[in-house]
């Protein structure tokens, strides 16, 4: 998991990082208001990056006495913080900076500057789009997309490709406004833009937090893998009925059970206690992401 998504999130965070840098100093010198708000998206993106990684390094700590399942949630956590991040910083200072323009709109100097910056940030963009889509892709299996988005229990992978496909569609809209005010010389085409930014940022980061506050509240494990663990229960001998199997995961790589069971009559302590270890075994070992398992005894 960590390997797949680090290798997202660097490619993410070098290519946002040299993008961002081009679209402030084509800001800076052409005065586009889309172009601004471009690059204030591009360094948004390079700050959830680097939110995300810090995650995934919380993430590993190894479970302590405040913390006895660990800290996997870490993750959840700040993929969380990077959605509120896009919605707040990146979507409000674009729709800012739209209405600022809007309200007192300017030419556009040297506007071919724009065209090369735009040009070179779809290269960039595209490279770390490819990479997060390629991961996600092998992720998500036979599932369809929007299930495969809905049943990730590693959000990395899927924000930084929401990230990178808002910031597709922002380059083509930042194009089209420049182009647009270039031509017909109606200025109000470059804000117009920079607001039809903030309303994609805005919208990413509103399903973001959508599909992140589920994994941060506590998701069950995937339906497929609770039937499994319920097919295993009920093999056992000695356990005459399975009544509930609850899961919880509790970060990408780690899910704890409950399992509530009646026993079959006549049946003594130490035979219980085989039993509950075997299945517990036998769980983990078909489901390695389950870290604990909890059986409890309803009827001995």
């Amino acid at each position: 998991m960590a390997s797949g998504s680090k290798k997202v999130i660097y490619a993410a965070l070098v290519g946002n990082s040299l993008i961002s840098v081009t679209k402030f100093i084509a800001a800076t010198l052409s005065g586009s208001s889309a172009m601004m708000s471009e690059g204030i998206h591009s360094l948004v993106d390079t700050g959830n990056q680097i939110l995300l990684l810090l995650g995934l390094k919380k993430a590993q700590k190894p479970a302590d006495k405040n913390f006895p399942f660990g800290h996997g949630k870490e993750v959840y956590f700040w993929s969380f913080v990077v959605a509120i991040m896009i919605f707040a910083v990146g979507a409000g200072i674009s729709i800012y900076e739209g209405i600022h323009s809007l309200m007192d709109p300017h030419v556009i100097e040297n506007p071919m500057i724009n065209y090369i910056v735009l040009g070179l940030a779809m290269i960039f963009e595209g490279f770390a789009w490819y990479f997060a889509w390629k991961e996600f892709k092998h992720k998500k299996g036979e599932k369809g997309y929007y299930e495969a988005v809905r049943k990730e229990k590693d959000p990395t992978t899927f924000v930084v490709l929401f990230e990178d496909s808002a910031a597709m569609f922002g380059l083509v809209v930042a194009f089209i406004g420049v182009f647009l005010s270039q031509y017909t010389g109606i200025l109000i085409f470059d804000g117009i833009a920079s607001i039809i930014i903030g309303v994609i940022l805005g919208a990413t980061a509103a399903w973001l937090a959508h599909e992140t506050k589920g994994l941060l509240i506590g998701e069950s494990a995937d339906e497929l893998i609770i039937q499994g663990i319920q097919g295993a229960a009920r093999e056992m001998e000695s356990i005459a009925t399975v009544k509930e199997v609850l899961t919880l995961h509790m970060g990408p790589q780690y899910i704890l059970v409950t399992i509530s069971a009646d026993f079959v009559d006549d049946i003594d302590s130490v035979t219980v206690e085989e039993a509950t270890h075997q299945l517990s075994e036998k769980i983990k070992e078909a489901y390695p992401r389950v870290k604990r398992v909890f059986i409890e005894a309803e009827s001995i």
